[in-house]
């Protein structure tokens, strides 16, 4: 099935992604929404313009849409740009990195029923410690670029994810409730390399700031290495 991958950058998008075309779905293009609300509650944000860099790296199109990212409209904007992918490339699906965000999953299966094409989302209810694992062992190469939960701070932005990082979430989810995936929004992620990518990609410099009491984001700039 010829598929596009809503596509932030982050370890769910891009695992997903990876996912199915495990399973046989063709990745015929990336759709990335720019959100000018940092809080949307949809989207991710963080360094979401270098999706650019990444679909370069996969040699796979990007589709980009601005949204002012206000809550539900911001779906209006989503469904453009899957109609456009519909024209341009004849997808019959989309993929999804959604894992319990029901609010997420049931709003883009809704789309996706309006316009009569399929919903894939092979992370759903996956658990999330078999899914972190996973990631590591297929060898992606991701680092965290956003906190925004007590008591990670600044120190954890660019940490990759492995297997001591995933012991620390272990930890810090037994003592703090901290979410080992970042589900509810603790961490965010940005993959450098994966088996989709042609050439990988490296952080060549970074500027990292504050949004809030406990709460920081690393904007990066990326090249191919």
């Amino acid at each position: 099935m010829k598929t596009a991958i809503l596509f932030s950058g982050g370890k769910d998008s891009v695992y997903s992604a990876y996912l199915a075309k495990k399973q046989g779905h063709k990745l015929t293009c990336l759709i990335s929404i720019f959100s000018d609300n940092k809080h949307s509650y949809m989207f991710h944000t963080p360094s979401i313009s270098k999706t650019k860099k990444q679909s370069k790296a996969m040699e796979i199109p990007l589709l980009i849409k601005k949204t002012k990212g206000e809550k539900e409209l911001e779906l209006k904007d989503l469904e453009k740009i899957i109609k456009k992918a519909i024209k341009k490339y004849q997808i019959e699906g989309i993929v999804t990195g959604a894992i319990r965000s029901v609010y997420q999953a049931s709003r883009i299966q809704k789309i996706c029923d309006k316009l009569n094409i399929k919903c894939i989302n092979p992370l759903w209810q996956k658990p999330e410690y078999l899914y972190m694992k996973e990631l590591i062992k297929n060898k992606f190469k991701t680092i965290i670029i956003g906190i925004a939960a007590y008591p990670l701070d600044q120190k954890w932005l660019g940490k990759k994810i492995n297997q001591k990082t995933l012991s620390e979430l272990v930890d810090l989810n037994e003592k703090y409730k901290i979410h080992i995936a970042g589900e509810g929004g603790e961490f965010e992620t940005f993959v450098l390399d994966c088996p989709l990518f042609k050439k990988p990609l490296i952080v060549k410099s970074y500027k990292d700031y504050t949004t809030g009491e406990n709460s920081w984001t690393r904007e990066i700039k990326v090249k191919k290495k």
